[in-house]
């Protein structure tokens, strides 16, 4: 509602009157379509929980941790190779290594490759809390039906700035219209001659608050926008390429 201040000074039933009321706005009529949209999103997924969330799960046989303290984080991955335990701590886009628990000394080449694999696991299992980050570019691209299911489109781009090495990657987000969960997603990447892949969720959980999902990962040709990736899915045409799943997740202290 617009308030007309020149009234309000002169009428001093309505100055009482409006300084008897509190000043509030409705936060959603501030916000982009996209961003309601967004919103919505995260408060199904885990809302206020992901800000101070601490969770461990295993992912292709490496064991992965996320602990969050609203703008601070610590992520860690464990693996074995050769009979030799390696512990990666990315910590606030801080990278260290252990091998057998001594510390070791990695170039900036190698920092970047293991903190961007550790990072990429994070952010796909925690869909879609970073999506709020200052870096992600956020647009409404309408509706659309994919088996008989209302889903509301967001589109991610990101600023070269804060955007991370694959800063291009264009992101598409399908997101129910009923749950405000997001059961698809689909991007497509610049790097290594480029690839287009779509995901559809499955075996959807709250873990203690959280929902955590895997997903089945197909793979689409070259330069095939994302927008027609649900009608190729629903037509059988994608093909299969690996099940993303995050197995044994568990809510650390």
């Amino acid at each position: 509602m617009k308030y007309n201040f020149f009234s309000l000074f002169i009428i001093a039933f309505f100055l009482t009157a409006c300084n008897s009321t509190k000043n509030t706005t409705s936060s959603s009529a501030q916000l982009s379509p996209a961003e309601m949209i967004l919103q919505k999103a995260v408060e199904a997924h885990g809302g206020v929980k992901y800000q101070t969330a601490h969770y461990s799960f295993i992912f292709r046989d490496k064991n992965y941790t996320f602990k969050n303290n609203k703008d601070q984080f610590r992520y860690s991955v464990t693996s074995k190779k050769d009979g030799n335990e390696i512990v990666d701590i990315l910590e606030n886009e801080n990278l260290s290594r252990k091998v057998n628990g001594v510390e070791v000394e990695l170039s900036e080449k190698e920092k970047g490759r293991y903190s961007g694999g550790l990072n990429s696991v994070i952010y796909f299992a925690t869909l879609p809390y970073k999506l709020q980050d200052k870096a992600v570019k956020k647009s409404y691209q309408g509706t659309t039906i994919i088996k008989g299911k209302t889903y509301e489109i967001l589109e991610i781009r990101f600023e070269q700035e804060g955007g991370g090495r694959d800063h291009d990657d264009v992101f598409h987000y399908w997101v129910n219209k009923k749950s405000n969960v997001i059961d698809y997603l689909a991007y497509n990447y610049q790097v290594s001659g480029g690839g287009v892949r779509f995901r559809s969720a499955y075996n959807s959980r709250n873990v203690e608050g959280m929902i955590f999902q895997d997903y089945v990962n197909y793979k689409a040709e070259v330069g095939t926008p994302l927008a027609d990736l649900p009608k190729l899915f629903e037509q059988g045409k994608l093909k299969e390429l690996s099940k993303i799943e995050t197995e044994n997740v568990v809510k650390l202290k």
